[in-house]
């Protein structure tokens, strides 16, 4: 009767530890990436309506700051590109269209131009030694090639962070 006993009570304690009422996890965790996630830019990237049936690129850009905050980090993933293309890119003030561009952010040579894949993709990363912004109106170009920058292959407006 006492082995009955003592099963018992482990089995109550453990059932009692279990449903503990005052036992509560915190609703939620913030870390320093979640800050990170707040500072950050998006875009979704398309070829102009303009070129509809000869190209059809599309892809992603975000600008968020750098590790110290002291510049900001852009990065971008381009797809269903031509492979073995070269096209220069670049995050702009404005929006996308004709007469919104008003210069690239940052310094020009901080963006190498992309080169596609054999899978018709690319990446490209750029660090601009400029504060990221918290406002304003940016947008991200790609270009047909390096002869022949004044077409825009890809364009995509910034979204800014929510806060």
């Amino acid at each position: 009767m006492s082995a009955h006993r003592i099963l018992t009570f482990a089995v109550v304690t453990l059932i009692s530890t279990a449903c503990n009422p005052f036992h509560q996890r915190p609703a939620v965790e913030v870390t320093a990436q979640d800050a990170t996630l707040n500072t950050r830019w998006h875009a979704n990237l398309a070829s102009p309506a303009s070129l509809a049936g000869a190209v059809q690129m599309n892809g992603t850009a975000s600008m968020a700051p750098s590790q110290d905050s002291t510049s900001t980090n852009v990065t971008l993933a381009l797809a269903n590109a031509t492979p073995g293309g070269i096209h220069p890119w670049a995050v702009h003030w404005g929006q996308c269209g004709e007469g919104q561009d008003r210069g690239v952010f940052g310094a020009s040579d901080a963006y190498k131009a992309l080169t596609v894949e054999s899978d018709g993709r690319s990446t490209g990363i750029a660090t601009v030694q400029l504060h990221t912004p918290s406002t304003g109106s940016y947008f991200v170009v790609v270009q047909a090639s390096l002869a022949n920058p004044e077409t825009v292959v890809a364009c995509g407006n910034l979204a800014p962070p929510t806060r």
